[in-house]
């Protein structure tokens, strides 16, 4: 279908005196040409032998000509002709959009969108060709940072997985290392120690992987002279162009990130991210997923040093139970007891006298008892049988039975409690399930947000893109953070420091952190305090966590343009702090559940009110661990009121 426009063709003959081509067009292309001048998008009019008739300044200066320099170029030396191969394109009816690599004067390229119109004249005849490009240098820049960063949280959520479930724990790193190297396309990516025993500070590697073919020697004695300032930075070094050492080759430059990796009670060195053959980026949230790589790697050592613990002691506990077990039973085919040994103190203890010649399924239940004696069809024991985990209705612990046979008739059962080793299966079970399914889903929202932005649309779409986006990415972050919060407090490797502090600056600062969120849904937040109260015992970081997350909580689920409310009274030697809030409140048969892991109220699952379940069960964990307590004060339809309850510090009267 033919363009509705009509103009004369604008002249070919060369002016003198600076007169520019469209000079001579009369009447209304006065107006024209004021537009085409004026314009903030690159305009080319191209002649039907596809050169160039005339051009507006921001088109010149986008390729690097003057506008006389262009007129009566070739199409083809400005478009890259490996990336326009069907010049016919340009000489179509209707309007053509398409991305192209245009060719600067001194060499260089840069993508732009072109829309390109035929033009006919008076007589329907096609006249020339107008061509609107745009320069999308940022956007393809964004595009790229933002496929980097996905690749980047893939690998993460790739390392969760394999940190947390496998028991090689040497595999599994090498294996994490490979997929953060990929993900953010560097040469190496290792962990290492410093050492300062020698006269010059000297990095020992632990664990290594590097990109087929990429030569390591330079780009390490590069990040060996940097090792001091390494050392002093406590949140890591990002060079985006590291000069090497005088004994390097060159002088080359490289590009480094290095971060410490720490976790709750011990230092594990640093992690690692070198490329000698390119200058790299580190923006904001490719350092932040960075850091959490280290922050998992270094949860997963932890883990790792805490199960050889547990491997240590029951090593330990089993070579007492083979010398002097806890229960041992021996048995024959049929059931019957032939001895019955335990200690006093045991819980499954019974006078032997009492059972010998009885048969086992007379004092345990009967399906147990058929679970722990493993014999063939013909009543013989042939091998030794595992029965992992049992209960019994006359006790809260969980046991493990051992059969282990002495001949055809007889064999021992060894009796043993693993209450503590099933909580902590159970435990990392849940860990893992929760963990994954909570990072799977943001994940999710942001690789279909990063399909929408490259798909393209309005202004105002792609804004709404870019902020789901950047919500999906912080809600991630705060995910991992409140998960490795969850494991130090579980795992008993949180400690927190009871000293006088001033809570008046910690609620200040709480609500401060929580404005950006309660502004948005035009929540006022108000603290009602005396001028002059005690000073507290309690830990500051602990205590921060705490009010920012009841602070939050009562933010998120009030509606909007409510009041929020943080009041503060002293009664004798306790402050108390209540958070009100005027929201959906909380049903009363969730309320027992209430500060347990990962759990969440009805009403706010239905909702759809986004959470993982862990905020309330932190905050009970964090002021039960520093002489605090928490309790609901009141709840119903029309809101909720948490009431802390924190010790005042006994020496001190004020502090303000």
């Amino acid at each position: 279908m033919k363009e509705n426009t009509h103009v004369s063709p604008p002249t070919t003959e060369k002016l003198t005196g600076g007169e520019s081509y469209l000079s001579k067009w009369g009447g209304e292309d006065f107006h024209y040409r004021a537009l085409f001048e004026q314009a903030g998008d690159c305009v080319f009019i191209i002649s039907l032998e596809l050169k160039y008739i005339t051009v507006n300044q921001q088109a010149a200066n986008l390729l690097g000509y003057t506008q006389d320099e262009l007129i009566g170029m070739s199409v083809n030396d400005i478009i890259k002709m490996d990336e326009f191969s069907n010049e016919s394109s340009l000489v179509t009816d209707g309007v053509n959009l398409l991305e192209r690599i245009l060719r600067r004067k001194d060499g260089s390229t840069v993508p732009v969108e072109i829309s390109t119109t035929l033009i006919y004249n008076d007589a329907g005849i096609p006249a020339y060709v107008q061509s609107i490009a745009r320069d999308i240098t940022e956007r393809k820049k964004n595009e790229k940072s933002i496929q980097l960063h996905n690749r980047i949280l893939g690998a993460i959520n790739t390392a969760a997985a394999q940190l947390l479930q496998s028991s090689n724990i040497e595999t599994s790193i090498l294996e994490v290392l490979s997929s953060l190297g990929n993900a953010t396309g560097v040469s190496f990516c290792l962990l290492f120690e410093i050492s300062t025993s020698a006269a010059r500070s000297s990095a020992i590697i632990t664990y290594f992987w590097n990109k087929p073919g990429a030569v390591f020697a330079p780009i390490l004695a590069a990040m060996e002279s940097c090792l001091d300032e390494i050392q002093q930075s406590g949140d890591g070094i990002f060079f985006e162009k590291a000069k090497a050492g005088e004994n390097t080759a060159g002088g080359s430059s490289y590009s480094f990130a290095i971060v410490p990796i720490n976790s709750a009670d011990h230092s594990w060195g640093y992690l690692g991210l070198l490329d000698s053959e390119k200058e790299l980026n580190w923006l904001i949230a490719q350092r932040d997923a960075i850091q959490t790589s280290a922050n998992l790697i270094g949860a997963a050592l932890q883990r790792h040093r805490f199960e050889d613990r547990i491997r240590e002691s029951e090593a330990r506990n089993r070579a007492i139970i083979d010398a002097l077990p806890d229960l041992i039973i021996r048995i024959d085919t049929s059931g019957k007891i032939l001895d019955y040994s335990a200690r006093s103190d045991h819980p499954l203890f019974i006078h032997r006298e009492t059972v010998t010649g009885k048969k086992l399924s007379a004092i345990w239940p009967k399906n147990t008892v058929r679970k722990i004696i493993h014999n063939d069809r013909k009543r013989k024991f042939t091998s030794p049988h595992l029965l992992e985990e049992f209960r019994l209705p006359f006790s809260d612990k969980v046991y493990e039975s051992r059969l282990n046979p002495i001949s055809p008739r007889e064999a021992l059962i060894v009796i043993r409690e693993i209450t503590l080793q099933a909580e902590l299966k159970q435990m990392k079970s849940d860990f893992i399930n929760r963990a994954s399914h909570e990072l799977r889903t943001p994940l999710t929202s942001v690789m279909l947000m990063v399909e929408l932005i490259q798909g393209g649309g309005s202004a105002q779409e792609l804004e709404e893109y870019w902020q789901i986006l950047n919500s999906e990415l912080n809600r991630q972050k705060i995910l991992i953070d409140r998960l490795l919060i969850t494991g130090r407090l579980e795992s008993g490797m949180m400690h927190l420091e009871t000293v006088p502090i001033d809570l008046l600056p910690i609620l200040e600062e709480s609500i401060v952190a929580v404005k950006p969120i309660a502004n948005k849904k035009k929540i006022s937040i108000e603290l009602i305090a005396p001028e002059v109260i005690p000073l507290i015992l309690g830990d500051k970081s602990g205590l921060q966590q705490v009010f920012i997350n009841l602070i939050n909580n009562a933010t998120k689920f009030s509606p909007d343009g409510s009041l929020v409310m943080v009041v503060v009274t002293q009664i004798g030697t306790e402050m108390q702090i209540a958070v009100i809030d005027h929201g959906m409140g909380i049903p009363a048969q969730d309320l027992p559940h209430l500060f347990e892991r990962f759990y969440r109220a009805r009403n706010v699952t239905i909702a759809e009110i986004p959470g993982s379940g862990v905020g309330l069960y932190i905050v009970k964990s964090i002021l039960e661990g520093s002489g605090g307590k928490i309790q609901l004060s009141e709840s119903s339809n029309r809101g909720t009121t948490f009431l802390v309850t924190l010790a005042c510090d006994p020496l001190q009267e004020t502090g303000k």
